[in-house]
């Protein structure tokens, strides 16, 4: 086994700890140090204060009647009750559903028939989106039946709604309002429902994004969640000075687990912002002094290309995660040497994993950082592999990227069948992406199945030629694509953001490749557009370039 891989094997134990548990140890661990801040509304809490919150939360959720295995809806931005509400269902045994705060009602409504979910909280607004109005028609029952019994006809397994926070709305229970109800639980009886759980139960159900197709409910474990969460945090050298700054959203994995599972389990401090805003960020890292940053490429490129940047002092940032999609190389030096994180890192996984199965070291060189999602996580096999029989291919062929551990989820909720083409029966996950495995164990990530590109028999990986474009001078970013093409299956296309200050036209996108790379690869359709289509945690939609595709270049099927 190469030597990198086996070292991190040869550091793993399982630890078979509930989400509850690891919270308690931090707590007992740094009572008065920093838990949770958010910088723009003056809100702290030290472990010791969150830990009480969560119990006090856990109890008013179990007065209500909420039991073991019962599913709770979290429809919201990153609020500051959010994270309690993570913990205090993990305490009781209930399973948090984190509902994307892009869906409309077509999609909250599919999503809560689909998880037969018992209970939701919500905010009131995103943005033009009213939450609360969109719940009142998919549940018009809630504006006039007792908010303790209701009788929902849409949603026959609906039994209670909650408003994420202090305002009462008709139907529904306020924060304030639940926490006055624990002191209907008494010690004995909270400590015999923890006691209950098993750290392989489901806690956590995730729908997925959507990027490749519709959602599906992923289930994850405490161990799955928990122990991935330590081991994210531990290869960025956390501890209880690192305060972690969460610009992403709560509802991904990238959020509840990379950020928050792997602070807790360290106890790091977390830096919360509601919502992704640049000049926000670079605010709360600077008065907040954080020592680490997360993001997608494209937040940390809004980031460094803010007027404003040059005000702030980003002088104490050490570590954190670009995940999302890979990094190119220009941007990650900018981050390394303008935002001075020297010891950022590159996770990647997907929410099937619990997420994450390979990151890379903080003492990886910077390029291999670049053109490597890293290497196996301690607990979990990862190999490229022939996509029907799971069996490994020789390092540097492409294949599909699997993953076998303690990691991978329970199965899709109410799904056997997907479940099934997605899980080996030996326990092996597909992850429906390209890859290739050097001989150290470090993994490449080349594209999507369904992403590459078949032009004429020849196979054309999309992220090749998206790196090759990314060393154009005045090229800010590109996605390339297929066109269904009559004449040879496929097309290339490629989907362009010029630097604010320069003019590219798509002769040029041409010309730069001519002699460069294989005649096969260059862009015969090239578009220039102003931003990516993206999903709410930040990553681009492929799916939908293929579709604007078809629809700017009928002569292809000509």
């Amino acid at each position: 086994m190469e030597e990198k891989v086996r070292e991190r094997q040869a550091q793993f134990r399982l630890r078979e700890w509930t989400l509850g548990q690891i919270l308690d140890h931090t707590v007992a661990q740094y009572p008065d140090r920093d838990a949770i801040v958010y910088a723009d509304r003056n809100y702290r809490q030290t472990w010791r204060e969150f830990g009480a919150l969560v119990d006090r939360f856990a109890k008013g959720l179990m007065a209500m009647g909420i039991q073991k295995g019962e599913k709770v809806a979290v429809w919201a931005t990153n609020v500051p009750y959010w994270v309690a509400l993570q913990f205090a269902t993990a305490k009781i045994g209930a399973i948090l559903v984190t509902v994307n705060t892009n869906y409309r009602e077509h999609e909250v409504r599919y999503l809560l028939t689909h998880s037969e979910c018992e209970n939701i909280f919500l905010v009131d607004r995103v943005r033009d989106h009213d939450f609360l109005e969109t719940l009142y028609s998919i549940a018009p029952e809630l504006r006039v039946q007792s908010r303790k019994s209701l009788v929902c006809t849409s949603l026959p397994h609906l039994k209670r709604v909650c408003f994420l926070g202090a305002e009462k709305y008709r139907g529904m229970y306020s924060v304030p309002e639940i926490l006055s109800l624990a002191v209907m639980v008494d010690d004995e009886e909270f400590a015999a429902r923890q006691a209950s759980l098993d750290p392989w139960d489901v806690i956590n159900m995730q729908y997925t994004s959507g990027t490749t197709g519709f959602p599906r409910g992923v289930m994850l474990t405490h161990v799955g969640v928990g122990l991935n969460g330590y081991w994210i945090g531990r290869h960025q050298k956390f501890g209880p000075d690192d305060r972690v700054c969460l610009p992403v959203p709560l509802f991904h994995c990238f959020g509840c687990v990379l950020g928050v599972s792997a602070a807790v389990n360290h106890g790091a401090a977390m830096i919360i912002l509601e919502s992704f805003n640049p000049l926000k960020v670079l605010a709360a890292v600077d008065s907040e002094r954080c020592t680490a940053l997360y993001g997608v490429p494209t937040m940390f490129l809004a980031e460094l290309e803010h007027k404003l940047f040059q005000r702030f002092d980003l002088s104490c940032l050490r570590t954190g995660i670009m995940a999302g999609s890979v990094c190119p190389e220009p941007l990650m030096r900018r981050v390394v040497q303008d935002m001075h994180m020297k010891d950022i890192t590159i996770c990647y996984g997907l929410t099937e994993a619990s997420p994450v199965m390979t990151q890379s070291d903080i003492n990886d060189p910077l390029p291999l950082r670049c053109e490597s999602v890293g290497c196996a996580m301690p607990g979990i096999e990862v190999r490229v592999a022939d996509p029907e029989t799971c069996e490994e291919l020789p390092r540097g062929q492409a294949g599909e990227i699997i993953c076998r551990g303690y990691n991978v989820m329970k199965g899709y909720y109410r799904m056997p069948e997907d479940t099934a083409k997605t899980i080996s029966p030996d326990g092996w996950l597909h992850s429906g992406d390209l890859g290739v495995m050097d001989e150290n164990g470090y993994l490449r990530v080349t594209g999507r199945i369904k992403d590459m590109i078949i032009r004429g028999g020849e196979n054309v990986y999309p992220r090749e030629v998206e790196e090759f474009l990314l060393g154009m001078p005045g090229l800010l970013d590109v996605q390339v694509v297929g066109v269904p093409s009559r004449k040879y299956g496929e097309e290339v296309a490629a989907f362009v953001i010029p630097r604010p200050d320069m003019e590219i036209f798509p002769e040029d996108v041409r010309h730069f490749c001519r002699g460069k790379i294989a005649w096969y690869k260059t862009p015969r359709f090239v578009h220039m557009v102003t931003g990516f289509p993206l999903t709410a945690s930040g990553k681009i939609q492929k799916y939908k370039l293929r579709e604007m595709a078809a629809e700017l270049w009928p002569e292809a099927m000509q």
